[in-house]
């Protein structure tokens, strides 16, 4: 039966390296394709806003590559470099998807709301999670479980918050693509093509990042009632 897990979590393993490549490849196509409206994803993202009437967000340059990210404690849309000052449709599609996250903040979005709750949780969790976890399995063998739980149930939180996270990423994508059309940032259906590959590359690391969570927690959580038998 370990095995079989095994199989499964190198399999999701090689296919999280594949979906990383290809969309790390597609941003880099995409981000040569120039924006025919020529803004850069500073403007995209403060018009988004603005047209939503937010107005209490700050949009921050934030370093390192592929670290855009919004952050709902301090309201503030965080682009890298290439997103904040490029003109490309990735620089659109990256600057629109972190300001749906502004958007589902300021409309209340149930699942944002949930995963932000979360958070405190999720951050102790993660830190214990791989220590507690090797330690646990290590007493195991002598029949001690109880940190070997506390460990599956640390790896259950993260494991749920990766699944929390997914209808949130979705969603920004949807409200991202729509405003891109009916503004018409993304003027031509090749524009508008490609901000829709991006984006949907970029959801799909989180998926596997989900599943790869899942066939762990499986896993341990399999060693552990198979020891209380």
């Amino acid at each position: 039966m370990m095995a079989g897990y095994w199989i499964i979590f190198i399999g999701i393993m090689l296919v999280s390296m594949i979906v990383q490549w290809r969309f790390k490849s597609k941003f880099k196509r995409y981000s040569e394709m120039p924006l025919s409206s020529g803004m850069t994803g500073r403007d995209v993202a403060e018009k988004m806003l603005h047209d939503y009437g937010i107005y209490d967000v700050q949009i921050i340059s934030a370093q390192g590559q592929l670290s855009d990210h919004y952050n709902p404690a301090n309201k503030t849309v965080n682009l890298s470099p290439e997103v904040y000052s490029g003109r490309s449709v990735a620089a659109a599609a990256v600057a629109a998807h972190e300001c749906g996250h502004a958007v589902q903040h300021a409309k209340a979005y149930s699942w944002l709301q949930f995963r932000s709750a979360m958070v405190p949780a999720v951050s102790v969790a993660s830190k214990l999670v791989t220590w507690v976890l090797m330690i646990g399995v290590i007493m195991a063998f002598s029949g001690n479980l109880w940190l070997l739980a506390i460990g599956v149930a640390a790896l259950a939180i993260t494991t749920l918050f990766s699944f929390v996270t997914l209808p949130v990423e979705f969603d920004a994508s949807k409200r991202a693509l729509a405003w891109l059309d009916n503004k018409g940032i993304t003027h031509s259906s090749v524009e508008h093509d490609g901000a829709k590959d991006a984006l949907w590359w970029a959801a799909m690391t989180y998926v596997v990042a989900a599943l790869s969570s899942l066939v762990t927690l499986l896993y341990y959580a399999s060693m552990l009632l198979g020891r209380r038998d």
